[in-house]
């Protein structure tokens, strides 16, 4: 294996090493317990919508094997678990609280104190209830309130033991990609809702992060996932144009509002003829922008920005929206995605580690009053085998994990403040749109018999962990 930095890197004393999951993907029990559908059952049976037409039924059956899943991350050294709780299953159909899903997640954050595992928690991975979305989804003002009282609902059960409480994950896919692109759900395609649905969700962020710091929460936080937007030829003012479209779109348009309290003006002036100023409303902005303590950076990969045409048989990079990025936002005619001779993970996705880095550094220069951030997702698919000996050996992963660690040390070198890595996934598990397709935990299920078996690349990073603990 080749040398790295980060496994020799005097890490700070309280820096987190952690896995992520989120409800929908690794839980199950789907219609039990009391939860009912969220938006992803329901785009679950649109036919086409999942690669194999696969659903979220059983998943890899969490729900019933989560302390066989505390004892692995045990087993692995973690020193936090980032989770997602489901409002389809807290608050089923958006109506009354349902206590056996709150119960399950409170069992849970016992299990993870009793081994010494710090919960990180999210309340909103993409699970809206299906029936909130039969009424306007994100796309209705209401869901930003009752989004909130899900929030209190979760607080009141698990405050007194949890400290970090995330708002949203990636918000800019549970707007951009599931109302316009279609590809996520609830598989709509109108600009003007995930317009809305994007501002909404801002403004849930704020609400909810003003009601838990009254509640008493300590530490609250969002996770955006950030691109590097990369003009293909920097000296040409049309790639540069197609690069600054992007950068508005999907890093803008998040950092500003919870940063800044303000959505960038080139933005506002890109997507002015979809109605976006219509449906922020005076003090909407300053109900946006609370203080918060941490933000949670998801990045697996830039884009290399084109505003021109691709060459005849020049492939395109692939990335996971490809129809967001040339949906009425940006428009087809201006940005292309140029492939470079990079390598490639599972999902078509480049390898660049450099590129957190850069990102990183940037946030740092661009945003005075940056809080402390957490890298909350960063990793990779690819196709994985058991042996005969029943072990996973995928140094790939392996390489990945240690080389975007690298990158987080040089960042912490160079002054940013990154105090925790979590790898996604801890599990392989259902990968939204593509099913269960690609896998992507450091720990391999067999979705037959639900075996739980730690990859090579777990084992690197338990041995990263271990390592650093006896340095310090």
């Amino acid at each position: 294996m080749t040398h790295h930095l980060s496994q020799e890197f005097s890490w700070p004393k309280h820096f987190l090493f952690g896995s992520a999951t989120a409800a929908a993907q690794i839980e199950g029990a789907g219609h039990s317990y009391g939860k009912e559908d969220s938006v992803w059952d329901a785009f679950a049976r649109k036919e086409g919508a999942i690669a194999g037409g696969e659903n979220l039924e059983v998943a890899v059956d969490h729900y019933h094997r989560y302390r066989e899943d505390v004892g692995l991350m045990r087993e692995l050294g973690l020193d936090s678990y980032r989770f997602s709780t489901s409002w389809a299953r807290v608050v089923p159909g958006g109506r009354a609280v349902n206590e056996q899903g709150l119960d399950f997640y409170s069992r849970l954050v016992d299990e993870l104190l009793e081994n010494g595992i710090l919960p990180w928690l999210t309340l909103y991975h993409w699970d809206l209830p299906q029936a909130l979305e039969e009424h306007g989804g994100w796309a209705n003002r209401d869901t930003a309130y009752q989004f909130v009282e899900y929030a209190e609902a979760v607080y009141g059960k698990l405050g007194d033991r949890v400290q970090h409480w995330t708002t949203f994950n990636e918000p800019l896919c549970s707007s951009l990609i599931g109302y316009a692109a279609g590809e996520h759900a609830p598989g709509r395609q109108e600009p003007e809702a995930a317009l809305a649905a994007m501002h909404h969700q801002h403004l849930a962020h704020g609400l909810a992060t003003r009601r838990l710091r009254e509640l008493g929460a300590q530490e609250l936080g969002i996770t955006l996932n950030l691109t590097n937007a990369v003009p293909n030829d920097p000296a040409d003012p049309v790639d540069l144009e197609a690069s600054r479209r992007i950068d508005a779109l999907w890093n803008r348009m998040y950092l500003d509002p919870v940063l800044k309290g303000s959505y960038p003006e080139d933005l506002l002036e890109d997507v002015g003829h979809l109605g976006l100023s219509g449906v922020i409303h005076p003090g909407d902005l300053e109900i946006i922008h609370q203080p918060i303590n941490f933000l949670g950076v998801n990045h697996y990969h830039d884009d290399n920005v084109s505003g021109h045409p691709l060459p005849e048989g020049q492939p395109a990079a692939v990335v996971p929206t490809d129809s967001a990025k040339s949906s009425p936002f940006v428009g087809s005619e201006y940005v292309t995605f140029p492939a470079r001779d990079l390598p490639r993970t599972a999902m078509g996705w480049e390898v660049n580690p450099q590129g957190l880095r850069v990102l990183l550094n940037r946030l740092r220069q661009d945003y005075a009053n940056l809080p402390a951030l957490y890298i909350t997702e960063n990793g990779a698919s690819y196709t994985d085998e058991v042996s005969e000996a029943g072990t996973v050996d995928d140094h790939e992963r392996s390489e990945y994990i240690l080389d975007h660690l690298d990158e987080v040390a040089r960042s912490i070198e160079d002054g940013v403040d990154v105090r925790g890595y979590f790898v996604w996934s801890l599990l392989d598990n259902f990968e939204w749109a593509w099913g269960y397709d690609k896998r992507f935990g450091i720990i391999y299920v067999d979705y037959q018999s639900q075996e739980r078996i730690i990859k090579n690349s777990g084992r690197a990073y338990a041995s990263l962990i271990a390592a650093n603990r006896t340095m310090a």
